[in-house]
């Protein structure tokens, strides 16, 4: 297995700039493929999956071997954590452009060891200077259909992937992002290896690529789905890094690949018979983005110091409420969650978070006033679990609380709302290196696919994040803060997440997952702290996901004897495939780090480290 990692070391050391050939173009990918067997080869032999790896000098975990062991490529070669981050996310819109690319957004989360400061970026996508609050309701009134406005330019936002990429690197790198981008641009020109989950995600995608001819040309051959073992190449997104190397971020926010993505956003090439919503972005929403440098928001959780984003993201808070939540039900029952069985530990832990999604639905979004220090206090916590019961589940929905600093022993809930529609994609990975700066980072294009849109000859899908906004209020007469509004961020469930302890880095983690992703990384957390799993232990272990209403359970959770007992509590309970797709490091203190990742959902993914223990 290490051979074939050092193989691909090897292979990508000039496309770092550090030896071999640099790759600038056409003509040297041309004449590499000549000496390497020809256009049929792609960059690297086809990489295991490993799901936890121990070991020294640094560590990479994804969903994705290609984007993991350029992350590792970057850390021998003397790059630190933020370097790595970025290089393997620029790998993984090559290879998981379903779920992430410059024409999507996230949040990086950022812990320097020179400082002891966690940090973030805020680089989510924004609506048009021109929407409103009513922009995805229907003439008479009522929200569109959801799956319309998906498929469109309306649902297309500022992208903001690329300006994440650009200030991570100059705020926390030491490589510039001409550097960093090299080897995503040699594996899109060069290609990858199809797996199960690229040929499966691209299947059930078909017939929506369809209606996009650009969309269809690249992802689809004779019209179907490429098999496993197929080498994909993705030439025009390996020009378009390219033309970013040479004329830097500028061109994709205020030139050329700018003015691409505005026509194709604002009238999308169909195929015929095919109408779609048309979009309303313009060259200066373009323009004026910003990436933005943020403080992240915290909580202390069983003497860890639990650092997640911010707003617009409802990830941070509402992982911090939860974890709150749980404390208060040791408090209030007098038991350990550690102590207590597997179906009270999930009793309590779907109890918790439908509490805390109640909250985030009422409460959180993109608007001035957001109450994010009282969401995330104990104090709010403890008023809130009033309500638990360990012998019978809420009623769902449960109702929101009112977090204004005046507590009673018991508060009363307000109005109970439904949950948000939203999507399930996304991506995620985690570095930490050897001086100890470590990374969180999330980032992704909303649906699967995205809005199905390929911006013309420039080979990447742009974003459907504009349907994370509600398309009407959800309840009548109670504000909602996440209504769509002009150069607004549409409220996120990423919860990209770094714990330290005693002000040292100790894990990171994240997923994707859609709204599942607060609950998924709670769980992998509790899992890990509270009752005693391996970390990859944590990550693989099936999971509960109560979102204030039916409550999805994965890898047979919902059929098991633990399922029973708790539908015997109340819960409603919705056998699903899997939930997430998630990855984690812990920082182990003395120069090593346990990488760990997925054993079963998405096919498995990607765990490393730079010198691996035997």
């Amino acid at each position: 297995m290490r051979a074939s990692l050092r193989y691909l070391a090897l292979g990508l050391a000039g496309a770092l700039g550090v030896s071999g050939t640099v790759l600038g173009g056409s003509a040297a990918v041309a004449q590499e493929d000549r000496q390497r067997g020809g256009p049929g080869s792609p960059v690297t032999a086809e990489l295991p999956k490993v799901p936890t790896m121990t070991g020294g000098g640094g560590a990479v975990s994804s969903v994705d071997p290609l984007a993991s062991q350029v992350g590792i490529d970057v850390l021998e070669r003397g790059g630190n954590a933020a370097d790595a981050a970025v290089a393997a996310a620029a790998t993984l819109g090559v290879t998981e452009p379903y779920s992430a690319g410059i024409g999507g957004g996230g949040f990086f989360v950022h812990y320097d060891a020179a400082t002891g400061e966690v940090r973030t970026v805020d680089g989510r996508e924004t609506a048009p200077a021109t929407y409103t609050e009513d922009e995805f309701l229907g003439e008479d009134g009522r929200p569109l259909d959801f799956d319309t406005v998906v498929s469109s330019g309306a649902s297309v936002g500022v992208p903001g992937t690329l300006a994440t990429w650009e200030t991570a690197a100059e705020e926390f790198g030491t490589m510039d992002l001409r550097r960093l981008l090299r080897p995503a641009e040699r594996i899109a020109a060069r290609g990858f290896t199809v797996d199960e989950n690229f040929r499966e995600q691209t299947a059930e995608n078909a017939e929506r690529f369809r209606k996009f001819p650009a969309t269809a040309e690249l992802f689809l051959r004779d019209g179907e789905a490429p098999a496993v073992g197929d080498v994909f190449r993705n030439p025009d997104l390996a020009r378009t890094y390219r033309t970013i190397r040479q004329e830097g971020t500028g061109a994709f926010y205020d030139g050329s690949i700018a003015a691409a993505i505005v026509d194709e956003s604002r009238e999308p090439t169909t195929a015929e018979g095919v109408t779609v919503l048309p979009g309303e972005l313009t060259r200066e929403d373009l323009g004026s983005y910003e990436a933005l440098l943020k403080d992240p928001v915290s909580t202390e959780y069983r003497g860890l110091e639990v650092y997640g984003m911010g707003l617009p993201s409802s990830g941070g808070i509402t992982v911090a409420e939860t974890l709150n939540l749980l404390e208060a039900y040791d408090e209030r029952t007098g038991t350990a969650l550690a102590d207590v069985p597997e179906a009270q530990y999930l009793h309590r832990f779907s109890e918790a978070t439908a509490t805390a999604f109640a909250d985030r639905n009422r409460w959180i979004g993109d608007v001035e006033g957001v109450p994010v220090e009282e969401l995330t206090s104990q104090e709010f916590a403890d008023e809130r679990a009033c309500l638990f019961d360990e012998g019978a589940a809420q009623p769902r929905p449960v109702a929101f609380g009112e977090p204004d600093g005046d507590y009673a022993a018991c508060g009363t809930g307000q109005a109970r709302q439904p949950e948000p529609a939203g999507g399930v994609s996304t991506t995620h990975l985690n570095v930490a290196d050897r001086w100890g700066n470590v990374v969180s980072y999330t980032l992704t294009i909303e649906q699967t696919g995205g809005s199905g849109i390929t911006v013309p000859g420039h080979g990447f899908l742009l974003n459907n994040e504009l349907t994370d906004f509600n398309f009407a209020p959800l309840t009548e007469g109670v504000p909602d803060p996440n209504l769509p509004g002009p150069g607004k961020r549409p409220r996120s469930s990423m919860s990209p997440t770094i714990v330290l302890r005693d002000g040292e880095p100790w894990m990171s983690a994240g997923t994707p997952g859609g709204a599942t992703i607060i609950t998924t990384v709670a769980q992998i957390l509790t899992g890990h702290v509270d009752r005693d799993l391996a970390l990859v232990d944590a990550v693989a272990a099936p999971r509960l996901s109560s979102r204030n209403g039916t409550e999805g359970a994965d890898l047979g959770l919902a059929g098991s004897p633990t399922g029973a007992q708790l539908r015997e509590l109340g819960h409603e309970l919705e056998d699903v495939r899997w939930i997430g797709n998630a990855s984690a490091i812990r920082v182990l203190g003395d120069g090593r780090f346990v990488a760990a990742a997925e054993t079963e959902r998405g096919y498995g993914g990607s765990a490393m480290v730079v010198d691996p223990e035997p």
